[in-house]
């Protein structure tokens, strides 16, 4: 032990990682191990209970073993543990019967063979609390986004190099018809981190709703100090991706904040997900006005939202229908994905002939024109609009019939 042993652990501590008093711990360990196996070389099992001290600041180390002084040899049942006071005092002349001997044993004699072994254990810790730090490094940014290198392919795997440690991106991890290549810088978001046989694992994602959600908490300044809120995000990877704000600042616009000046904070985003379309809408606490929201950018006539079955029905002028439904009916999916609504989109003339439709009485205006239509719209109890209640109907059977 001395000075340069002291500065590589220093080293050791500020590259790797590795808390100093942790290697000292394992050096302890080590030399304990090489100590014991010299010393019973010769006196199989005698020197079971050996003490090794290193001193943190100036590296010194002391080997010793302890044992209970007792009366006589025969009062002797383990020598690794006792020795009789006739043994005692020719090591320490004032010993008597209940002291612990400390015997210090010269760590010269441990030979060649038995330090190379303790160097092979300090290693041998290195190398598990190398791991270990990593392994918490990265545990604790689970649910994060951290850059990477693309580094290679592995079958249907992506290995991607995060600098300390190569994380996974699965198959079902990677956004259809994107073309990693070798290399390319790229963020993804960590998924877990989970324990195996061999070590652990770095799993990532490209396809994780989350990823949309880090990206704009790390462009968008609002975000980050709470103005502005993400409520949620729904997205099909690789195509399209809806996200709902909300402002916790009267005077701030959600949107407007997501988007950025000239669109510079939502392109930036929209650029690392390689083009996907992005739809920032306002979140909004009456369902029939976040529905609305959410299937911009069609306009709509009415919304007939109950919040209780969690259903919405949505009129739309009949040339409309197409946009509000979207291709492959993927706006109306991701609407309700991310309103957590099943929505049933109607054409004004496909609702008209729904039986006891009467969505008129929900608009603005009393007398309905499209070529006048402004895209007002009303939210109320689907059940109101599109159904007479059975104390509606008996009323009007009575009228109909005269009675009282």
């Amino acid at each position: 032990m001395n000075s340069e042993l002291l500065m590589a652990l220093d080293m050791l501590e500020k590259e790797k990682e590795i808390s100093k008093e942790i290697l000292f711990a394992a050096i302890e360990d080590s030399l304990k191990a090489a100590c014991k196996e010299h010393l019973n070389k010769e006196c199989p099992g005698r020197y079971e209970n050996v003490l090794v001290e290193v001193d943190r600041e100036t590296g010194d180390f002391h080997c010793s073993y302890e044992r209970e002084v007792v009366e006589t040899e025969d009062d002797v049942e383990d020598y690794s543990q006792q020795i009789s006071l006739e043994e005692a005092v020719k090591i320490t002349p004032q010993a008597v019967p209940g002291d612990v001997l400390r015997t210090e044993i010269d760590s010269a004699e441990f030979g060649r063979i038995a330090a190379q072994r303790a160097k092979n254990v300090i290693l041998q810790k290195i190398r598990e609390e190398e791991k270990s730090s990593v392994y918490n490094l990265y545990k604790d940014k689970i649910g994060q986004v951290v850059t990477g290198i693309v580094q290679r392919y592995v079958g249907n795997t992506i290995n991607i190099n995060l600098g300390k440690a190569d994380a996974q991106l699965s198959e079902k991890e990677i956004v259809p018809e994107e073309n990693l290549r070798l290399t390319e810088r790229v963020k993804v978001y960590i998924l877990g981190v989970p324990e195996t046989k061999k070590g652990f694992k770095i799993l990532v994602s490209r396809t994780h709703a989350n990823l949309v959600r880090r990206l704009f908490e790390e462009e968008v300044t609002e975000i980050g100090d709470g103005t502005v809120e993400i409520v949620g995000v729904a997205r099909e990877p690789g195509s399209r991706t809806k996200m709902a704000v909300r402002s916790n600042d009267p005077d701030v616009d959600p949107v407007g904040a997501c988007v950025g000046q000239s669109g510079s904070r939502v392109d930036a985003v929209v650029a690392e997900l390689r083009n996907e379309k992005i739809d920032i809408v306002e979140w909004d606490e009456n369902p029939g006005n976040f529905i609305q929201n959410a299937l911009s950018p069609a306009k709509i006539v009415a919304v007939f939202a109950d919040p209780e079955e969690k259903t919405a029905k949505v009129v739309v002028p009949d040339y409309q229908l197409s946009l509000a439904i979207g291709k492959a009916g993927q706006n109306a999916r991701l609407a309700a994905k991310l309103t957590g609504y099943k929505i049933d989109i109607k054409s004004e003339t496909q609702a008209k002939d729904a039986p006891g439709f009467r969505y008129e009485d929900y608009l603005d205006d009393e007398e309905y024109d499209e070529d006048d239509y402004d895209g007002g719209y009303a939210q109320e109890t689907y059940e109101e609009a599109y159904e007479m209640t059975a104390e509606e109907m008996a009323e009007e059977e009575i009228s109909e019939s005269g009675e009282e």
